[in-house]
């Protein structure tokens, strides 16, 4: 059965969201998702929920107490967490019950407020059996980029390259938290070094935010009076954070996913068939590592893409027209904003940041130590088969 994204909806995304509450943030991208699709409250059958660890807010099971709020009373909820990818995961889950017939109309909404409480200390806890992390995700990581470059033998520049780009982008969304249409990339290259080679300004931002996403049958995608973004596929695979052979750079659970994703989606050549891609990117260096473990560019070569300006806005394929994650990271939701912002460039509703001429986007996410990835493709036209 086919599926389509009825609307999309988020918050202005900020440092401190002090104005409302959790479910206060959760409401103001429901009440924007809704508006967009033009539905409401009666005509949504279940309601999905996302976001990342608990210990980010200090609530356990928040679903519980917001059920109220995001419209889940006397409704089927159903909560996922797939780690940073949750957003992506949560949109696919949503769209899993659309296309299975169980309900017509889903909506799909994650959310993160780490104002409330200190993300750093709870990816730096040590669950049994697992090696300490001291340094949050930017320690982790580093590593991995480093071995990225030894690789590829990709100049130092590329990093900001990605910075410059993205910064510039969010700029033009309305919604990003953080907005610098006048960075350079001697600004981002004199900025602080924070984990070699990731500089403070080639680092996301911690940032309150939630979106939500109405998917609806293809019956719901007809009778809607708007335009739909028509999801061609979806894909979802994991691996362990550590097992022998894993590689660190390239994620076997990533490039399988893509694999089938453009299998499904009648893909064969992505970097020619795909208009647009919002793919997760929290370090500047993950565009170009990410671009190769999707398929886009051969092992070693994905920072030529970045460097020949292809990524850009008017470039073969713009990545993160929006800002990507490098402007606004509410982890739980961060990657349901890949996803969102796809479908928005397919509906010809991104505003400032929309790609001209935009008929199928990817969105992508990943999650926990590079083991988590989610990821679909949207366009404006239905799939032929499903």
């Amino acid at each position: 059965m086919r599926a389509a994204v009825l609307g999309t909806g988020q918050t202005h995304h900020r440092t401190r969201r002090t104005d409302v509450s959790m479910a206060g943030l959760c409401r103001e991208a429901i009440d924007r998702a809704l508006a967009d699709a033009g539905v409401d409250w009666s005509q949504i059958d279940a309601v999905v929920l996302g976001k990342a660890p608990d210990l980010f807010e200090g609530v356990m099971m928040p679903e519980l107490f917001l059920a109220d709020a995001i419209g889940a009373a006397g409704r089927p909820l159903l909560r996922v967490h797939t780690a940073g990818s949750v957003g992506g995961a949560t949109a696919n889950v949503a769209t899993s019950l659309v296309r299975a017939g169980v309900h017509r109309r889903v909506l799909a909404v994650a959310f993160e407020k780490q104002s409330e409480s200190n993300a750093m200390w709870a990816l730096s806890i040590q669950p049994p059996f697992t090696a300490p992390i001291g340094a949050g995700a930017g320690g982790y990581f580093a590593p991995h980029i480093r071995a990225y470059i030894r690789r590829s033998h990709a100049p130092g520049h590329i990093g900001a390259l990605v910075a410059v780009k993205d910064r510039r982008n969010g700029a033009r969304n309305p919604y990003a938290h953080l907005r610098q249409p006048d960075i350079t990339l001697e600004s981002v290259q004199a900025s602080k070094m924070l984990w070699d080679p990731i500089r403070y300004d080639e680092t996301c931002p911690s940032s309150d935010g939630a979106c939500a996403v109405v998917i609806g049958d293809q019956a719901a995608a007809e009778a809607s009076t708007r335009k739909v973004a028509w999801i061609r596929a979806t894909a979802m695979r994991t691996e362990p954070t550590f097992f022998a052979g894993k590689d660190h750079v390239n994620p076997r659970a990533g490039a399988e996913a893509a694999r089938a994703l453009w299998q499904a989606a009648g893909i064969t050549d992505p970097l020619d068939q795909v208009d647009v891609a919002e793919i997760y990117v929290p370090f500047s260096w993950f565009e170009p590592m990410w671009l190769e473990n999707l398929g886009f560019a051969e092992a070693g070569h994905g920072w030529k893409l970045v460097e020949s300006g292809e990524t850009a806005l008017g470039g073969r394929l713009p990545v993160n027209p929006s800002g990507g994650v490098l402007c606004s990271n509410p982890i739980g939701a961060s990657g349901m904003l890949r996803f969102a912002e796809a479908a928005m460039q397919v509906m010809g509703r991104a505003g400032e940041h929309q790609v001209a001429g935009a008929r199928t986007a990817l969105g992508h996410a990943y999650g926990g130590g590079s083991q988590f990835f989610s990821m679909w493709v949207v366009s404006d036209t239905a799939p032929a088969s499903v």
